[in-house]
């Protein structure tokens, strides 16, 4: 679903950005810039920041920053939008000596990279910050190699169901609260002429997004990471466990609306998102209502309900968003740092709409809606906050089309029964891409 700009375009961006990405100022800093972060407005000089942001977004984040300017007047903020291709022209500007001060990137792969080659700063003089305001999790997923590296900012709840409010009034079921409740409705749902669930199987991320679900559920965060490290094999029973209980959405394929590996993301939403819906749910995140063009009313035809518990399994959340990273040591990029760490930074763009924040000290009440507000006050209320482990792992092996997790999970949906086998092919294609 990510654009592709023709060659000759991505070039033109590739200049344009590294043209404008130096951080700093090559001049000895001024006095104002020999102030730390700590010390709040005294900084000054000049803050390059890179990011993923456009249209839209772009104006939400340009409101951020102004915030940032009104407590740091003298301090020349110029951001630089990449778009998709912030990797590629983030890399650029790193081989080449001249990164940004500050980026902001979607990938924790590629920040570990980052990383490993030793092209960033840690973060640590934020870490009290970022632990009041983010907790513990908002300190796990911004550490790499036992130091932190990353502030996350922008979050996207992945751990939502979306369901048809009349096809669960017809079958006369409520949402869940467990694991085996949702099952139990699955087959409730059937019985009453609709089928409980539609799967975009042909994307395979849909996929693998379920089954983290899951295992952040019955294994917990301490095995999820370390599987996500690899430190565990894909053979552990821990991971049988898990796809044993996804299994039980498969089994009855007469349950699925259509063949799932057949339906896209796009199609498993309109399955639902329709006056003459085929199937009753979307197991997808908080993104799920604008995928596609629908009449249907929040609340009054369709609504929403946090991932259930699974064996009596704590609030979780698995998420995929951006975080902050640090190019260039300066007390500028440190001052923007612990300011975005804070909950004045995220509570301007959440009134804007269009953003969900971890920081867990949001007034949530500045959600422009009700259903953000659902949807994305999980994400700073949750016990346990985790990154889509697709996107921790190697790319391919956790997130390229026709390979790797993607195309395994389709081969499991296709034979459910298979567990002992697909976690050995899981463990094979991890292993090769270690």
């Amino acid at each position: 679903m990510r654009r592709r700009f023709a060659l000759l375009a991505l070039l033109a961006l590739i200049v344009s950005v590294l043209a404008a990405s130096c951080g700093g100022d090559d001049e000895e800093p001024a006095a104002g810039d020999t102030a730390t972060a700590e010390e709040g407005g005294g900084v000054s000089g000049s803050l390059s920041i890179m990011g993923v942001w456009v249209g839209p977004e772009q104006e939400s984040f340009q409101a951020v920053i102004d915030g940032f300017t009104e407590q740091n007047p003298d301090v020349e903020v110029n951001y630089n939008p990449a778009g998709d291709e912030l990797p590629t022209v983030l890399s650029t500007a790193v081989e080449g000596g001249n990164p940004p001060d500050i980026a902001a990137p979607a990938q924790p792969g590629f920040v570990q990279g980052l990383v490993d080659d030793g092209a960033l700063k840690p973060i640590d003089f934020a870490q009290e910050t970022i632990q009041e305001n983010l907790g513990d999790s908002g300190v796990a997923v911004g550490t790499f190699n036992d130091q932190l590296y990353g502030l996350f900012f922008k979050a996207g709840n992945k751990s939502t169901i979306w369901y048809n409010v009349h096809s669960y009034e017809d079958a006369g079921v409520e949402p869940p609260e467990t694991w085996d409740e949702f099952i139990e409705n699955g087959e409730t749902l059937k019985a009453s002429g609709i089928p409980a669930y539609s799967i975009g199987g042909a994307d395979g991320w849909t996929l693998t997004d379920l089954f983290e679900n899951i295992y952040i559920r019955t294994a917990g965060p301490e095995m999820y990471d370390q599987l996500a490290k690899h430190e565990i094999p894909w053979t552990d029973q821990s991971v049988k466990d898990a796809l044993t209980e996804m299994a039980k959405v498969f089994a009855d394929k007469d349950n699925i609306a259509g063949n799932p590996l057949q339906v896209d993301f796009e199609t498993s939403v309109s399955q639902v998102f329709s006056e003459s819906p085929e199937a009753a749910q979307v197991i997808e995140g908080a993104f799920v209502p604008g995928v596609v063009d629908h009449p249907l009313e929040a609340g009054t035809d369709f609504d929403v309900f946090e991932f259930p518990s699974v064996n009596d399994s704590g609030p979780a959340v698995v998420a995929d968003g951006n975080m902050f990273v640090m190019f260039n040591d300066t007390p500028a990029a440190q001052a923007f740092i612990e300011y975005a760490a804070s909950p004045e930074a995220a509570e301007i763009w959440a009134q804007r709409g269009g953003f969900a924040s971890p920081n867990q000290n949001i007034d949530t009440s500045v959600y422009p809606d009700e259903l953000t507000q659902r949807t994305a006050g999980p994400i700073a209320e949750a016990e346990v906050l985790r990154w889509d482990l697709s996107d921790l792992v190697p790319p391919e092996f956790g997130a390229t089309t026709g390979q790797g997790l993607w195309k395994l999970f389709q081969d499991f949906v296709a034979n459910p029964d298979d567990v002992d086998g697909i976690a050995q092919k899981m463990e094979q294609a991890a292993s090769a891409g270690s």
